[in-house]
């Protein structure tokens, strides 16, 4: 968790490295090898070695989580593990043993369908451990300490199909397990020369089957554990009938019984209630704006795209509008003059909307661009021009009403009377109307006045860029100017439209409430109701920014997330492989697995690392130590970052040894001119040189070996749960022989790598024979720096 947080940081400028180590007391380490693997691999093809390898490795992983064991790294066909880690446990000795009788028990099984004669190695010590990550690529976790490197002496010089332990172990298994004398010294040098004491487990199958039934009844008893739960695992031992009966629940999983739908009912009405809660958090109650001014401000900047459609419907609604006047009111030279003026006014305003989302065209000139350029980038500036929109809309449509000549709206003949022609004095001196007179010859005139207001109250209440105050504050403005043209302006125009409903309904009643007060009554009622509907309309918008903007987060989180487990991805896999997986969908059976021709292997080790590696109290128990060969193995990560190195990958660092390969995609691939192993050269010498900077400036004198082979390789990913790129053959194995039988402070080379590096003038020096395990007598050479 520490180094995801740190990678998800911006890298810090330091002198050096950040080291991840954490030290762990009372820790049983086992290491395993399969023998005779290499016979193994070289019977099946590419595809089949992976598989089988999988396939046993995740038998061992499971194992594994049973037994309570880490699963640490996988070396080939070499495996290790530890126990007490990262949890203490008492015991941990028996959790390594046990680990081990139920690989070699694996590996029988192995032994009899393959009919290869193949075993398991085992070596298992008890100790301290330092664990954690080195370097600055491939990150794998690992484990260091004098202790680990001698449960592998007790690996290498144990014995096929038996468990090779200390003493420091024995003393762990308080004689639970019959035991004998290991002799390890004489089969391993280092035991030899530093006399460990070692012991055998002699395999007891009585004893044997009481164990594994014990655990099975542990098992189940706890149905299955933690860590088969984690890992995916289940029971084996589970009935028939019980899957049987799981078998059924998942087919009725879909029926829901009436109290599970009142439950869900519940639940999504307290989903609905959300909505009110997450808008009381973040918005205020009557104002609605952001409680945060960090996001009423990213509110105000957001463009809103529909403005082009707000004023292109107040452009429709005007013309409507005039339509209607143009038939119902008498025509003067203002209406019309005015109509016109406002619709060229918002056909200009429309384009200067439409030109602003196009500032980038280079047609436009820089002038407009930039007096357009804010018009619908934030919402201030809309507002802004909406105003003024609205302002030419509320003109050109209610103004002119007050400007009626009244006695040119009709003639409304009284008995023995007519009205003045100004209208100034509106006395009646008979209030009987002719005959001839009713309503339908009367013009419905104040009715459209209301109408023609109220029309121009909905383009407001359309415009969903203004919030709801200054909705209410244009829209009581705008009533406030309606109100003393029904009132007063043209009260005497109301009059008369109420006496002609009087004698065509023949209601004399006159208590009854006059027309000019209606009018007004509606558009204040029309205005509380569009302020509603605009509350609400504008609540719902603000809440919709807000999913936007944490939808938006979301996303930018899972872009970084993304990105950041690519990385990660990367730093596991290599780049071709990681594309591989994250090409296509792959199954979790579906494996990587590739046979190359020409790999050039490089096995990098600093074997005097082991004298500096001191645990003492003033070194804080080797971490010091430690520390200085993550620096190493940095700076070795550095120089294959190089251009030039492009074609090399680095496979794995375990312990002190640096493993690397060149040729592993057809990319990287030059059979001609066989680029791929001069640059494997190269940076073997770059390696040598870097060691030699090193000891310069930390007072050390640490030595080099490297090994290079070239030859045909099988690569793969092993591990679903932990996986793991690697790669097997027996050219890695020679390449590895090559760095163990070589010399310090020298690169040693096959005759292979000899022939093609010789063609490009490298100076090599013939060592002669060397004696190989498992090859005979070789002739190897010496790489030497520059060329002839």
């Amino acid at each position: 968790m520490e180094m995801k947080s740190d990678i998800a940081k911006k890298p810090q400028d330091t002198m050096f490295h950040k080291i991840y180590i954490q030290r762990h007391e009372n820790v049983s380490i086992l290491f395993a090898d399969i023998c005779g693997f290499t016979l193994l691999a070289s019977q099946c093809t590419a595809e089949e070695v992976v598989k089988i390898l999988n396939e046993l490795f995740a038998r061992f992983d499971k194992l594994a989580a049973e037994n309570h064991c880490l699963r640490i790294k996988i070396l080939g066909d070499c495996y290790y593990c530890v126990s007490g880690l990262p949890e203490p446990r008492p015991d941990h000795a028996h959790c390594c043993v046990e680990m081990g009788l139920d690989m070699i028990d694996a590996i029988a099984l192995v032994r009899e369908v393959t009919g290869v004669d193949v075993n398991m190695r085992v070596g298992i010590h008890t100790g301290r451990v330092h664990c954690g990550v080195l370097g600055l690529r491939k990150w794998q976790f690992d484990v260091w300490s004098n202790d680990v490197s001698l449960a592998n002496y007790m690996e290498a010089g144990g014995v096929p199909g038996l468990i090779h332990i200390t003493k420091e172990t024995m003393k762990c298994l308080n004689g639970e397990y019959q035991l004998e004398p290991g002799n390890g010294g004489e089969r391993h040098v280092y035991l030899r020369d530093h006399n460990i004491e070692t012991y055998l487990i002699v395999p007891d199958d009585k004893t044997r089957v009481n164990q594994v039934r014990s655990r099975q009844s542990i098992v189940n008893l706890n149905t299955v554990s933690k860590e088969m739960r984690m890992m995916g695992h289940m029971d084996n031992n589970m009935g028939l009938e019980t899957s049987c009966r799981l078998f059924m629940n998942r087919r009725t999983k879909d029926y829901k019984d009436p109290q599970e739908e009142v439950n869900d009912y519940l639940a999504r009405a307290i989903d609905a209630r959300s909505i009110d809660q997450l808008r009381s958090e973040h918005c205020r109650r009557f104002l609605l704006r952001f409680r945060k001014p960090e996001v009423e401000e990213k509110y105000m900047r957001e463009e809103d795209k529909m403005l082009e459609t707000y004023f292109l419907s107040s452009g429709l609604l005007l013309l409507f509008i005039a339509v209607i006047q143009l038939l119902i009111f008498p025509i003067y030279w203002l209406r019309p003059f005015l109509q016109v003026l406002g619709g060229v006014c918002i056909i200009g305003v429309l384009i200067l909307v439409k030109i602003s989302k196009q500032t980038t065209t280079r047609k436009i000139p820089a002038l407009i661009r930039r007096l357009t350029s804010d018009i619908s980038a934030s919402r201030k500036h809309s507002q802004a021009v909406t105003l003024v929109v609205l302002v030419i809309l509320f003109t050109v449509c209610v103004v002119p009403l007050a400007f009626l000549d009244v006695p040119q709206a009709g003639c409304w003949v009284l008995e023995n009377n007519t009205f003045n022609s100004s209208l100034k004095e509106p006395v009646l001196v008979d209030f009987r109307l002719s005959e001839d007179c009713a309503i339908r010859d009367f013009p419905r005139i104040p009715e459209f006045i209301s109408f023609s207001m109220v029309m121009v109250m909905l383009t407001v209440a359309a415009f969903l860029t203004l919030s709801v105050m200054q909705k209410f504050f244009i829209l009581v403005a705008f009533v406030g100017s309606f109100c003393p043209i029904p009132l007063l302006v043209q009260a005497p125009l109301f009059e008369v439209y109420d006496l002609l409903l009087l004698q065509n309904t023949g209601d004399i009643d006159r208590g009854s409430t006059p027309s000019k007060y209606l009018a007004i009554l509606v558009v204040v009622l029309f205005l509380i109701a569009l302020l509603i509907h605009g509350h609400q309309a504008e609540a719902t918008e603000r809440l919709d920014f807000l999913w936007k903007l944490q939808a938006m987060e979301e996303k930018e989180d899972m872009e970084h997330l993304q990105a950041y487990n690519r990385k990660l991805l990367s730093n596991i896999l290599p780049a071709h492989v990681a594309e591989h997986f994250l090409a296509a969908d792959h199954r979790n059976e579906d494996l990587y697995h590739e046979q190359r021709d020409s790999v050039c292997i490089m096995f990098a080790s600093i074997p005097n690392f082991s004298e500096f590696y001191m645990e003492l109290e003033g070194n804080n128990e080797g971490v010091e130590c430690l520390r200085l060969l993550n620096e190493i193995i940095a700076d070795f990560d550095e120089i294959i970052e190089e251009k030039q190195f492009a074609c090399i990958e680095k496979i794995k660092t375990t312990g002190y040894t640096y493993m690397a390969a060149s040729g592993l995609t057809s990319a990287s691939t030059d059979l001609d001119s066989q680029t791929h192993i001069t640059a494997m050269a190269d940076f073997a010498i770059r390696l040598k040189e870097q060691l030699d900077y090193v000891n310069e400036h930390s007072f050390n004198n640490f030595k080099i070996r490297i090994g290079l082979n070239v030859g045909p390789v099988v690569a793969g990913v092993i591990g679903a749960k932990k996986p793991q790129y690697d790669i097997w053959g027996n050219a890695v194995n020679v390449a590895s022989r090559m760095d163990s039988t070589g010399e310090m402070g020298k690169i040693q080379v096959t005759h292979d790598v000899y022939v093609v590096l010789k063609q490009h003038g490298y100076r090599l020096e013939c060592r002669g024979y060397t004696k190989v395990k498992g090859k005979g007598e070789m002739v190897t050479y010496f790489l030497e720096e520059g060329k002839s």
